[in-house]
């Protein structure tokens, strides 16, 4: 009796294991995004550009087109693909150290500028690869390397919201803001990111879909506890929502 698969590995993830911890939720995000790829029909179609961070290696992982930038220049370089290439699928895919510190600038001005790429931004709250320094979207009173008696606001800063200022950008589209931390926001953000590649594929403009990682190796906590760390404190201080949806205003 031949027994009906009623789970399977997308298409759109190569055979090659990832190197992420224990706990780490890079490899949902990674399973999600190709299987909305796959879904859509167009792996075929699609070129991603792998950030610096622990998600260095993505183009390891993903079954499309794939390049590498230097850090924080990812935006960069996926507006200049998409401009020559306008048919395909663009994304970047990019931690926090990498988008909201050095990587900034481009992630506003191609959001101001309007360019039809998508971006899959990961916030942990930390700088993962290099160590566990304190990130610009690092919490108030989280220890890291860098803010060993936790974050303090007068001279370290406050933490950076980037979804809401991406999203007062005209030329942006469509900014959410989800998490990963449970199978529930997890249906969520697939619906979230398919919205995104479907929205770039309309030609509207700038896309970013922000997603709460977590991150137990710097934290210094175990992967259960890392989940409910994502739920108890970095939801209060990044909702999660639709912050813009240029289709809903036309």
């Amino acid at each position: 009796m031949t027994m009906k698969p009623v789970f399977k590995k997308t298409k759109g993830l190569t055979e090659k294991a990832t190197h992420y911890c224990p706990g780490c939720t890079h490899g949902i995000i990674h399973r999600v995004v190709a299987e909305v790829l796959e879904e859509m029909d167009v792996l075929e179609d699609t070129i991603g550009v792998a950030s610096v961070g622990c998600s260095v290696m993505t183009y390891e992982y993903f079954n499309c087109d794939m390049t590498q930038s230097a850090h924080g220049r990812a935006p960069a370089v996926a507006t200049g693909i998409k401009r020559v290439l306008p048919d395909r699928i663009v994304f970047t895919y990019q931690g926090d150290g990498d988008l909201a510190a050095i990587g900034i600038s481009e992630a506003i001005h191609a959001a101001a500028r309007g360019e039809n790429i998508t971006i899959i931004f990961v916030n942990n709250a930390i700088y993962g690869m290099t160590g566990g320094q304190m990130a610009p979207t690092t919490l108030i009173g989280q220890k890291t390397i860098t803010s060993p008696e936790g974050r303090e606001s007068v001279s370290q800063g406050l933490p950076m919201r980037v979804s809401e200022m991406i999203a007062t950008l005209d030329g942006a589209a469509y900014i959410e803001r989800v998490s990963s931390h449970d199978v529930p926001h997890i249906a969520k953000m697939k619906k979230a990111i398919k919205k995104a590649f479907e929205i770039q594929k309309k030609g509207l403009g700038f896309t970013m879909i922000e997603v709460l990682s977590t991150c137990p190796t710097n934290w210094g906590i175990d992967a259960i506890e890392s989940l409910e760390w994502v739920k108890e404190n970095m939801i209060p201080v990044y909702p999660l929502k639709v912050f813009k949806n240029l289709e809903e205003v036309k």
